[in-house]
């Protein structure tokens, strides 16, 4: 016990560590509740592992020699952002846990500019009074999509939900049971229209629904005929389902109003690159669809965002239902999707300049040569005796819910660390001050270059040589 108790009067007071010199440097760049606490988590640590016998004297002396270096890394682990820039290593374009779609730097311009300035948000600079702020985004998304209208909430889910609650409030909506989706994060269509106000009327089967199914659910209370993409999966094998085309029929035929759902709305004819087709939102409006609803932060690759677009009537009620209040999005939002909107104006300039757009259609030729170069980036500062480093074919995801069937090819590097467990070693690349997010297959560790900047070459070697522990 008396050794014990002679162990911890060894321990530096929190006074005397706060007046070593690399602590009080941070002390005037970091807040000092940071500083101190930091300071005492370390000193507790310390008393902790005394009291279960977990150093000698001489142990713990060298420990406190090295107790200010310690402190320095808990202050600068605890003064960290929560949310931070993480390196996307796993092919997942549209990824929703690390932010989906990414915002190029023209953009980030524009919304710098309105950020830090004031902005003509809500004010009409035409006629010098108040305006409105959908006004920005309107005319862009009646060009690109030939819509009559449009307006923008903070989320697709919203836009269905702003959508239902207008048009169908006390009504019942007729949907096709294989289309009653979870849109991830538990939230489901039928749960969206429930909150609406709306009835969920749903007609078929899972696998297959027809045309008559819905016609034989519609009566003199039916609000809206409701269709949903199912954008983040398939039913294959014995199926069916009611096109656009056979519910404009029923449309007319009973003056109902039609509703589509796309999910994750594209506005470009992906197949032209390669990729799965995925209906339009352009193609939706030309066959008849009264209220399209779809995405902004997925296959459009702008910021999240929920776009409704069609007749002006029902949007015009729309934008007087109190629910849009708690819908609507902030300057960041609108500058950042008008400025992605632009792009579409030039199709081959929203194929090179939007981000998610790029990454879908860059060629495996291209993708060799960048992995090809990140290899080499490894290869010359990381010795072989401690990584093995290797470029192998693999396929990326599109993610976000969109194009599930989609599997892309690749190239990536594979790493096999020597020194370092694979799952140690994946750990340690997470816990990187730019955290580098990776694949982990049969041990070894997969870096998709799909996903990859080539200006993160660098911070990925510097990530690795931590990884390591070398």
């Amino acid at each position: 016990m008396e050794e014990k108790k002679n162990l911890f009067t060894l321990i530096p007071k929190v006074d005397d560590l706060l007046q070593s010199p690399l602590i009080e440097k941070l002390s005037n760049e970091v807040p000092r509740v940071v500083v101190v606490d930091s300071i005492r988590e370390e000193v507790e640590l310390l008393r902790k592992r005394i009291r279960e016998k977990k150093f000698s004297e001489a142990e713990l002396k060298e420990r406190i020699d090295l107790l200010p270096q310690f402190i320095e890394d808990r202050i600068l682990r605890k003064n960290r952002y929560k949310l931070r820039r993480v390196v996307n290593g796993t092919g997942v374009v549209i990824h929703t846990n690390l932010g989906r779609s990414l915002i190029n730097e023209e953009i980030m311009k524009n919304i710098i500019d309105v950020a830090t300035n004031y902005s003509n948000l809500e004010y009409d600079l035409n006629l010098g009074e108040r305006g409105s702020r959908y006004s920005h985004l309107e005319e862009i998304i009646k060009d690109i999509t030939g819509g009559e209208s449009a307006m923008v909430v903070n989320n697709n889910a919203a836009a269905v939900l702003l959508a239902l609650s207008t048009m169908a409030k006390d009504r019942e909506v007729v949907v096709s049971r294989g289309e009653l989706i979870e849109i991830g994060g538990s939230f489901r269509v039928p749960d969206v229209m429930a909150q609406s106000g709306a009835e969920l009327v749903d007609v078929g089967t899972t696998n297959k629904t027809h045309v008559w199914d819905y016609e034989n659910a519609i009566n003199e209370n039916t609000g809206a005929l409701l269709k949903v993409h199912t954008s983040n999966y398939r039913i294959l094998g014995f199926t069916s389902s009611v096109s656009i085309e056979e519910l404009k029929v029923l449309k007319d035929k009973y003056d109902i109003p039609l509703i589509e759902d796309l999910g994750s709305g594209v506005l470009i004819d992906l197949s032209k690159y390669g990729l799965e087709y995925e209906p339009t939102v352009q193609d939706s409006i030309r066959k008849g669809v009264d209220i399209v609803t779809f995405s902004g932060d997925k296959l459009l690759g702008g910021p999240q965002a929920g776009i409704i677009v069609g007749k002006k009537e029902y949007i015009d009620k729309m934008k007087k239902n109190p629910l849009t209040r708690a819908f609507r999005v902030d300057k960041f939002t609108i500058s950042a999707l008008e400025s992605t909107l632009r792009y579409y104006l030039d199709e081959e300039k929203a194929v090179k300049s939007i981000s998610t757009l790029n990454m879908l259609t860059i060629t495996l030729d291209q993708l060799e040569s960048k992995a090809n170069s990140l290899k080499e980036v490894l290869c010359r500062d990381v010795d072989s005796d401690h990584l093995e480093v290797e470029v192998v074919d693999d396929t990326s995801e599109v993610g976000g819910g969109s194009l599930p069937l989609e599997k892309l090819p690749t190239k990536c590097v594979t790493l096999s660390p020597k020194m370092v467990s694979s799952s140690q070693f994946e750990k340690n690349l997470r816990d990187y001050e730019i955290p580098i997010i990776t694949r982990v297959y049969r041990d070894k560790i997969y870096i998709d270059l799909r996903t990859v900047k080539d200006s993160e070459f660098e911070i990925i070697l510097n990530g690795v040589l931590y990884a390591l522990e070398i």
